[in-house]
């Protein structure tokens, strides 16, 4: 694998573009290549896999549509046709709205050519349009879900795939698109080139990417320290959700604000703090990954028309939006991994621009700030707004001093600031606690005179053990003497116990054998009159008083013929005998 750290500057029409291309580069306004351009159009129009890692706004989407869109031409010219549904050239975005913005791009630069048909599978649009999208196209933007359940259904080809393209390549190199990335990668394993892109790369998604791919070669433009260095990055902390809202709307009435994007860590969070900026009277608008995609086109092309002023969304806008009156970008809630702080801050300052990120941080994210700080390999810059100074310092959180507001409970049970036991009664520090359940200091209230089994427990007739029992109460049904059942019923079936010898001495007879059996004589006592036959207690007080429930015996079945003239059940009717 080799590495390309610096490009050579040559202008378009060096690169050997075909002349419509070159009159959609003049009609956007591009005049001269980005520094990612130069260095890939040539390589990639040339072959061979490559790994291109290019800081935010520089150009990478048309760094790999022109030499694409160059190949699908001259194979075109060529007159070799592509099949109903088989694409010449796959890109693949880990959203939809990146998909949607790289279509569009590749829109703007096939205007002036004729013949050449591009196509957006995504999900949450309708099947029946992406299908009749799909005819005869030549370059297909998807996202992986989606496309897959077109390959699986058969609806499109990708046996005369020729360059296959990853766009945010560490995002779709993560462990939620592994399996989609791998099987589409199969599908089209006769293709001819694969292209990934990203401004982030870490070294395991680097050997991931050369799975992938055959003999890859990477381009690397700049490092993380060198980057976004049209970007004014600030920090500033904190102490609580509150003080961090009135620093964020300090901002919001910044002069240099045009527009700005506010990041939330959580879906809800989003919706909040849009609500709530909205209620202040800021033209806000929320976007998130639960929205429906036609509430995410909506909202994401009022941004771009200016109509929106302020953004609150997730990560889902993190990669890949472009708007160019972003001026501002605020990290209200903290990214999950690191590398995706780089993608959030680089949706300000793209293309040349200056731009501005601010980072909110309670002390208790000072562990995520050190990780981000070590990812980019420098120290953020710490910031304060004049009468909204922190009060709590990182040497007070440290300590435990301001923590927690006096007198509020710790996560032991006790009181912030006071020892264990301090304001209860008999401390379980001081006296062990009782048999009983209670603590050491709890008297003992339990009346004289009776015998208590372990510490006064009841049995399960409710009184205490060694009571007098009611008359007529069978001793056969009274609580284990040792107040333990599983003890109970071990001596039940250890017939030498000693306490299986005191309680059954009534009504068990040891034999020659050794072994103890039941007397004929030794049945229970009960309410009955003399000469009643034996019922259990359960039975003798069920619901059913004396009388017992005896099921009718069913009627025998030469007795179930029907008079002549009546109508035959039907056949899912069960006949009654």
């Amino acid at each position: 694998m080799t590495t390309t750290l610096q490009a050579t500057p040559i202008s378009f029409e060096e690169m050997g573009l075909a002349d419509t291309f070159l009159t959609s580069i003049n009609a956007l306004g591009y005049t001269q290549p980005t520094a990612v351009q130069s260095a890939l159009i040539p390589c990639a129009m040339a072959g061979g896999d490559w790994i291109v890692a290019s800081q935010t706004g520089s150009g990478k989407t048309a760094a790999f549509l022109l030499p694409s869109l160059q190949k699908i031409l001259t194979a075109v010219n060529s007159g070799k046709n592509n099949p109903a549904n088989a694409p010449f050239t796959l890109v693949l975005c880990p959203t939809r709205e990146l998909a949607q913005q790289v279509s569009a791009d590749a829109i703007n630069l096939v205007k002036n050519t004729r013949g050449l048909r591009i196509a957006t599978i995504v999900g949450g649009t309708s099947y029946f349009k992406q299908k009749q999208g799909l005819k005869g196209a030549h370059l297909v933007v998807a996202t992986p879900g989606r496309l897959l359940d077109w390959v699986n259904q058969g609806g499109i080809n990708l046996s005369q795939l020729q360059t296959l393209v990853l766009d945010e390549a560490d995002r779709m190199l993560d462990l939620g698109f592994t399996d989609e990335i791998t099987a589409i990668a199969e599908a089209c394993e006769h293709r001819e080139q694969t292209l990934m892109f990203s401004a982030t790369f870490t070294p395991r998604e680097t050997r991931l990417a050369g799975a992938l791919m055959l003999e890859p070669q990477q381009i690397m433009l700049a490092s993380v320290s060198e980057k976004h260095t049209s970007i004014t990055q600030h920090l500033q902390w904190a102490d609580n959700s509150h003080h961090q809202q009135k620093l964020l709307m300090h901002w919001l009435q910044d002069d240099t604000l045009d527009q700005a994007v506010v990041f939330a860590s959580t879906q809800i969070d989003c919706e909040r703090l849009a609500d709530e900026l909205a209620g202040m009277g800021v033209s806000a608008a929320a976007l998130h990954g639960a929205m429906p995609q036609m509430v995410r086109n909506r909202r994401l092309d009022a941004l771009r028309k200016g109509k929106t002023k302020i953004l609150v969304a997730t990560d889902v806008a993190a990669r890949g939006i472009d708007v160019p009156n972003i001026t501002h970008v605020f990290n209200y809630g903290l990214p999950m991994k690191a590398e995706d702080y780089v993608h959030r801050i680089g949706r300000t300052g793209r293309a040349g621009r200056e731009g501005v990120a601010v980072t909110f941080a309670q002390r208790s994210d000072a562990f995520k700030i050190r990780q981000i700080e070590r990812y980019i390999e420098r120290k953020i810059n710490v910031t304060q707004v004049a009468g909204l100074e922190p009060q709590l310092k990182a040497e007070d959180f440290a300590s435990g001093r301001g923590g927690k507001p006096a007198g509020r409970s710790n996560s032991r049970g006790g009181y912030a600031g006071k020892p264990r036991g301090e304001y209860r009664t008999g401390a379980r520090g001081d006296a062990p606690r009782g048999a009983h359940g209670g603590h050491g200091s709890r008297p003992d209230t339990r009346p004289e005179g009776r015998g208590f089994r372990a510490e006064g427990r009841a049995d399960t007739h409710g009184g205490y053990r060694n009571e007098p029992r009611s008359e007529g109460r069978s001793e056969y049904r009274g609580a284990p003497a040792n107040g333990n059942r599983s003890d109970s019923r071990n001596d039940n079936r250890n017939p030498s116990s000693p306490h299986t010898r005191v309680r059954h001495e009534s009504h068990l007879e040891k034999h020659a054998d050794g072994r103890f059996h039941e007397r004929s004589d030794a049945r229970p006592k009960h309410r009955a009159s003399a000469g009643e036959e034996y019922r259990p207690r359960r039975e003798h007080h069920s619901k059913q008083g004396e009388k017992s429930y005896v099921k009718p015996a069913a009627r025998p079945f030469a007795n179930t013929a029907r008079p002549t003239g009546q109508a035959k059940p039907r056949a899912n009717r069960k006949p009654s005998f």
